[in-house]
């Protein structure tokens, strides 16, 4: 980038940060259940069209599924921005979020594992990705004192990046940047008995060239790599939202058995294909997963 260009980069990021403040601040004027809702309107239907995030939905939707009718594209447009909007102000709600979900059951085949695994103080990988409100396990977990930590992909937007790690610090800490610089204590939390959670469906340039939703999606191999060296279990987990946009339910899907990183990555994504196949419009097809 060229100094003739940093200038504006700088002045866009202070704009987008600015405008995501007063956003904020409206929000926070309501109570939660109706701050929730409005986050949802505000940003499928206003910046929802103005980031591109239109546009990228209908283009990921057109590579997984050429076929889906041109009315549910157009409803998965705007409800799928709807939940990122619900799951934004969800997380910068601090205290009231977690108060929503910290008594949340834990359902599913593997919820019986986790539990067991906290009280041994084993190691666990726990695998999710970008659906429904993908902190909503991390919170609850960690509200009823299970020791969890989690690898965050730090934002380019550095104004906006030091407060979303401020608010995601009050759901819950220890957090570690993706990278050189948080792998040494990711390690140690993991091999103390921790457990580490890992969303796994960002597109990674060096990561292996598996599939999701039958196209190539280059995903990193970190959750099974760790899984397989410390002999933590690798389990699914996700935070899918109900009905009624407020609450949710947490599903613990069963450890992945330990083969290799490949096999077992796979599986991840096959786990989140299975789950977005039935709730499309939780997951984040603002993403651009496949490049």
């Amino acid at each position: 980038m060229t100094a003739r260009t940093q200038p504006r980069s700088s002045l866009s990021h202070r704009l987008t940060d600015g405008a995501f403040r007063l956003f904020l601040g409206l929000a926070r004027t309501l109570p939660y259940d109706r701050r929730v809702p409005v986050a949802g309107w505000i940003v499928s239907r206003m910046v929802a069209p103005l980031a591109g995030w239109n546009r990228r939905i209908r283009d990921n939707l057109a590579l997984v599924a050429p076929d889906m009718p041109p009315e549910e594209v157009k409803q998965l447009v705007r409800t799928v921005s709807d939940n990122v909007g619900r799951t934004m102000v969800e997380l910068y709600s601090g205290r009231e979020f977690v108060a929503r979900v910290r008594d949340l059951p834990l359902t599913g085949p593997g919820a019986e594992t986790l539990i067991q695994a906290q009280r041994e103080g084993r190691p666990v990988i726990l695998a999710t990705g970008h659906f429904g409100n993908y902190d909503v396990a991390r919170a609850a977990l960690i509200a009823r004192g299970y020791r969890v930590g989690a690898l965050y992909k730090p934002l380019k937007n550095a104004l906006f990046n030091a407060h979303y790690l401020d608010t995601i610090s009050q759901i819950g800490t220890p957090l570690f940047p993706r990278g050189q610089k948080g792998m040494g204590g990711m390690v140690r939390f993991l091999k103390s008995g921790g457990m580490l959670g890992l969303l796994m469906d960002q597109h990674m340039g060096h990561g292996a060239a598996l599939t999701f939703f039958g196209q190539t999606a280059h995903t990193a191999t970190s959750a099974a790599d760790l899984a397989l060296k410390y002999g933590a279990d690798l389990i699914p987990i996700y935070g899918i939202r109900q009905p009624d946009g407020l609450n949710f339910q947490i599903v613990v899907e069963a450890p992945i058995p330990h083969t290799d990183p490949l096999t077992m990555t796979q599986a991840i994504n096959d786990s989140l294909e299975a789950l977005v196949r039935q709730h499309m419009d939780q997951w984040f097809w603002i993403h651009r997963r496949w490049k």
